[in-house]
This record gives structure tokens, sequence and C-alpha cells, in this order.
């Protein structure tokens, strides 16, 4: 634990749901959809998307991490292919061409694994004139945001809302320009930011974890729909 560390604002990440979809309440019953960040929105997102009585599906998008020092990052990998990089970092970082790719093959083979996991033979869901609600636990650089949401413009959706329950300052300001709304529950302006910070129990969801989630959500909402899979 690193001293100065902030009040927790949420319990946990379906804690952190369940108050940020108070802040959505207006988007209930639309025929919104719902879509998350793995691993962690997915959590989140689905206290959101039973709250809004909302279709409940993902979007991939990972980080792609720095050579050597894979805890930072120079920009974000969707599962379609979708990718913005932190041009500041790539120059910091003297990257060369060769760098920047095979750390992008790395991440788009573990989205892929992703993809298959969770989506196993579904197609991604229809977005054409829809409101899409996209929801990770936190807004650390926004890249991995600002790629999911450039990801989502190409499937021309009616609008983009991008919804988490916390966010650093740097990240909104980034977010706010290509999304067209962003409704967070607070926001964080220490020049030492931590999504973690604003979590009282804050730990790595797993594979596991994940399906259990989306799993939940059928059975909760679309109840018909599990009872035909098992059929």
């Amino acid at each position: 634990m690193r001293f100065g560390r902030q009040p927790p604002v949420f319990e946990n990440r379906y804690d952190a749901g369940r108050q940020l979809a108070a802040r959505l309440a207006e988007y209930k019953g639309k025929a919104a959809v719902v879509l998350a960040i793995p691993n962690g929105g997915v959590l989140v997102a689905l206290e959101v998307a039973l709250a809004l009585e909302a279709e409940l599906n993902f979007v991939i998008s990972r980080k792609i991490p720095l050579p050597l020092s894979p805890e930072g990052g120079f920009g974000a990998v969707t599962d379609d292919g979708t990718m913005i990089l932190n041009e500041e970092a790539v120059k910091r970082a003297s990257l060369t061409p060769h760098q920047i790719n095979y750390q992008v093959s790395q991440v788009r083979a573990d989205i892929r694994q992703r993809s298959l996991l969770y989506r196993k033979n579904q197609p991604p869901p229809a977005m054409g004139g829809k409101t899409v609600i996209i929801v990770d636990d936190g807004l650390a650089s926004g890249y991995t945001m600002m790629a999911a949401v450039e990801s989502i413009r190409n499937g021309r959706p009616g609008s983009v809302i991008v919804a988490v329950p916390v966010a650093s300052a740097g990240a909104l300001t980034k977010v706010e320009k290509i999304a067209d709304k962003v409704i967070t529950c607070t926001a964080g302006f220490a020049p030492e930011f931590y999504v973690s910070d604003f979590y009282r129990y804050w730990h790595e969801p797993g594979d596991d974890e994940v399906i259990q989630c989306l799993k939940e959500w059928r059975i909760r909402r679309r109840p018909d729909i599990e009872l035909l899979g098992k059929k």
C-alpha cells in the first residue's frame, strides 16, 4: 500500500457497477447495448446491464506493452484490428517499427484467444443506429478506451457513450473528444493516478470470472436463451 493512498470510493467492481448504473438511469429500457472491456470491465458492466435492462456483450481492447517494461504501454489494439498509438510514448522509448510490430502481433494473438474463449462462435453484436455504452473499471491513460470507441464507430452506432466508475483528468480530456458522452462517478487529479486506489478490494479477474459474469447475465436477463442452449 502506498502512503497517501486516497480513500476508496467503491467496495469492488460490482459495487462500482451499481453506482455507475445510477448515473446511467436515463438509458434504462432504451434498448441500449452495454459493451464491456475485459477483464475488469465485465464485472462493472454486468451490474450496469442488469440495472438498465440492456444487452450485454464486449469489445476486447488491450494495452500494447512497452518492451522490457510491460507495466507501461504505448497504445492499444482491439479485436477488429483498430489500433491507436501513443506517439509521445513511442518517441520516449525510441521504439523501432520492428519493435512496434512485434508487440502489436503479441497483443493481437492474445486478443484472438480471448475472443474465441468469450464469444465462441457467436458473431459480434449489430451496432447500427443503436446507443452503445462502453464500460471499463476505470481510465488511466485512456488509450484502451479510445481504441474501443474507434472500433465501435466502425459499426455505425447511433451514439457512443463511455461509462466508467473513475478516470484520470488526462484520460477524460482525451476520451471526451471522441465519445458522444462520458459518464463517470469520480475523477482523479493527483499526479500519480492508479485506478486500483479507488477500490477497497481490488484483484485481477481471471477468464473464469468473466465467463461467469456473462453466464449470469444470460440467466438473469435472458433465461429463455440459457434454457435453449441446454437442450
